[in-house]
């Protein structure tokens, strides 16, 4: 048994890191348990964007609808993959019955205080840990081809800039002359100056080195057991050894739900598989990333490089890369801009998001529990809602007032 830690996480992701770090700066000891190396799962394949522009939740009115029309459509960009599975199907139920404005309403204002609040303190966490990941303020573009979909965006845009977002609606001809890289067929451009960028594999290295040098432990290869609660504290059985802990910090993602299990808790959380492949940049590279809307792919630009991501595919824990959901997120940057015929391909990845069944992020105490927090379930945004996360586990466990609301984030939520 190693020497007892005020609080052990468990995975090494953004989210896990990001609080290990506020928490050791908090003066707590704290260790790390990383079932791989820090930030392999999806922080490694995420697209690095820091959007508030995407605080409307997954769980929106007909989203049950164009999933049902999609549902033999293998390249469709969300994918519900055919085979029996009850707690997928049990959990989809669930979703469904959130599918509605009031519920959409709720959890975009959530969404949004969590995003802008991330945003806002992104700038001061990378410099006060010295961490260089290519952070560009440099604003995210929704491009449409549908006219129809971009003046039905109208409403959001309403709500959004009630919740204090900026953003600016630009016509087809304008976009195209400010744009070269984009092809002509272009309705409109939404433009939210406040959205960033980075790259996320440099961001959790830098959180991982800085981590270890403010006094944290990170435990790589280090796959969890087993956890249990005692009288004084939490047991946690590892691949290697166990370890002991007064607070235990549940942030494995996608993984989350397994290891909850054995501490009697239920994760409403389905693992939301998508994919990334990454390119040397091409000299007809966009100025600033970009949403393909239609086709629900991201485009993000970094100093030398460009990705290309997307696709939400509920098809249990299988991360086998299917190239037909690879190929249809090439064809749809084709169709909107103008790229390399046969661009040279740097990685192709594909992973596990973590997707709450009301599509907001698992903050703070396990119901039920003294020892037990929870930080899991923020679906594609767990780069993006980072930061604030983390400050808002460092509150919560250190007893301090945190800053913005917690509630919408309980995990009692679901008790």
């Amino acid at each position: 048994m190693s020497p007892r830690d005020d609080v052990l996480i468990v995975g090494g992701g953004a989210v896990g890191l990001a609080c290990g770090l506020a928490l050791v700066e908090a003066g707590r000891r704290v260790r790390v348990l990383e079932a791989g190396t820090a930030g392999c799962g999806s922080s490694h394949g995420n697209c690095g964007t820091i959007t508030p522009s995407h605080a409307a939740p997954l769980a929106a009115p007909g989203a049950i609808a164009r999933a049902l029309r999609w549902l033999f459509a293998n390249d469709a960009p969300l994918r519900i993959a055919p085979r029996f599975d009850p707690a997928l199907w049990a959990w989809l139920a669930r979703f469904a019955l959130r599918c509605n404005h009031r519920d959409w309403r709720h959890a975009t204002r959530a969404r949004a205080a969590i995003l802008q609040a991330s945003r806002t303190a992104f700038p001061d966490w990378l410099a006060d840990h010295g961490i260089e990941c290519e952070f560009a303020a440099t604003g995210i573009d929704y491009v449409y081809r549908d006219r129809a979909q971009f003046d039905a965006f109208e409403d959001e845009a309403r709500m959004l800039r009630e919740l204090g977002l900026t953003l600016d609606q630009i016509d087809g001809p304008r976009a195209l002359r400010e744009e070269p890289a984009l092809r002509e067929g272009v309705a409109g451009v939404v433009r939210f100056p406040g959205d960033a960028r980075l790259r996320p594999d440099v961001y959790v290295a830098g959180m991982a080195a800085a981590f270890r040098a403010a006094g944290g432990t990170l435990e790589e290869q280090c796959e969890v057991l087993s956890a249990e609660e005692t009288a004084q504290g939490v047991r946690v059985t590892t691949s290697r050894g166990d370890f002991a802990g007064r607070d235990l910090l549940l942030a494995a993602g996608a993984w989350s739900p397994g290891v909850a299990r054995g501490l009697r808790l239920r994760v409403p959380v389905q693992p939301g598989k998508g994919y990334s492949m990454t390119y040397a940049r091409p000299v007809s590279a966009p100025q600033r990333s970009m949403v393909l809307h239609e086709r629900s792919v991201f485009v993000t630009v970094w100093d030398a490089g460009l990705r290309l991501g997307g696709t939400m595919e509920f098809a249990g824990y299988d991360r086998s890369l299917n190239w037909v959901r690879i190929d249809a997120i090439e064809q749809a940057a084709g169709e909107y801009l103008h790229l390399p015929a046969a661009p040279r391909r740097q990685d192709t990845w594909t992973g596990l998001r973590p997707v709450c069944v009301d599509d907001l992020p698992l903050i703070g105490a396990a119901p039920g529990h003294r020892h037990i927090w929870m930080a899991t379930g923020h679906g594609m945004l767990g780069i993006s809602m980072s930061v604030a996360t983390a400050h808002l586990i460092r509150d919560l466990i250190c007893g301090t007032p945190p800053g913005f609301d917690p509630a919408p984030f309980a995990p009692a939520r679901f008790a």
